[in-house]
């Protein structure tokens, strides 16, 4: 079974890292969800998996509670799945209005487009 989820877990960065180089802005922002998902399988795999015990332990039963799942790890999945939905959000109407403003959504004519470093409307790089 750890196997499995290794095999996925392996899979599923390869995939986001392949969309997240693509020059594509849409394919950029799934790339970066699907890496986010990825994360979110590494954390769930780090708090034991499999047949166990709720975590819930009735008093005077202490000696249970060590067969028993551990609730961190999928409260944290759970707050970084909706932390990952808003910033994927906010990520496609970024890219969306670039894209209105732009006219391509092709990442190297973004690159070309921004202005020189002499241009005065570019603010200064500070050393």
């Amino acid at each position: 079974m750890s196997l499995i989820l290794a095999l996925a877990i392996a899979l599923t960065v390869a995939a986001g890292v392949y969309l997240a180089l693509s020059r594509d802005l849409f394919r950029c922002i799934v790339g970066l969800a699907v890496l986010g998902s990825a994360v979110n399988l590494v954390v769930f795999a780090a708090g034991r998996f499999g047949p166990i015990q709720p975590p819930i332990v009735s008093a005077g039963a202490e000696k249970l509670a060590e067969h028993a799942a551990n609730p961190l790890p999928q409260a944290l999945v759970l707050t970084a799945i909706v932390i990952s939905f808003a910033l994927l959000c906010f990520s496609l109407v970024l890219g969306a209005r670039l894209r209105q403003q732009s006219g391509s959504d092709d990442s190297n004519q973004l690159r070309n487009a921004e202005p020189l470093p002499a241009d005065p409307v570019k603010p200064p790089v500070l050393d």
